[in-house]
């Protein structure tokens, strides 16, 4: 025969391990909800939450620089991008967030590298080459001959 108590126990680990499947799935859907109703806090801790689950979830790390991006904290979006373009290298969102962190800090060189892996990798956002031309042009080191 079987053993019952085996058997519960079993039925419980696998009810347990349910939940957890489900839930892990859940909190980037209700993280991502809660970011569009603009509650930051919440939708932060979820796309946290998320990622503790998920690590090399691309999408929860963008959410989560969008979310520093909004609350002006550069180091932490910055940070978020990278390891977004690290996960997703032709995620061509954090790249373009990227390339406007190193513009607003005059960082011509990277700007220009970011630039030509932009232009690989764009496909919605390839309108956006214009306007990082046009500001480059104006961080430019100017030739003095």
């Amino acid at each position: 025969m079987f053993d019952k108590n085996k058997l519960t126990i079993g039925l419980i680990l696998y009810f347990i391990f349910l939940s957890f499947s489900f839930a892990k799935e859940n909190y980037y859907e209700e993280a991502k909800k809660k970011f569009v109703k603009k509650e930051l806090e919440a939708s932060k801790f979820l796309f946290q939450k998320n990622i503790v689950f998920n690590p090399k979830d691309a999408k929860s790390y963008l959410y989560l620089a969008k979310i520093f991006n909004l609350e002006e904290n550069e180091k932490e979006e910055e940070k978020n991008l990278d390891t977004t373009l690290l996960l997703d290298p032709a995620n061509e969102e954090a790249m373009y967030m990227l390339i406007k962190i190193k513009l607003k800090n005059s960082n011509y060189s990277k700007v220009q590298d970011l630039k030509e892996k932009f232009s690989v990798i764009c496909v919605k956002l390839c309108e956006k080459t214009k306007e990082i031309n046009k500001t480059l042009k104006n961080i430019e080191p100017k030739n003095d001959t």
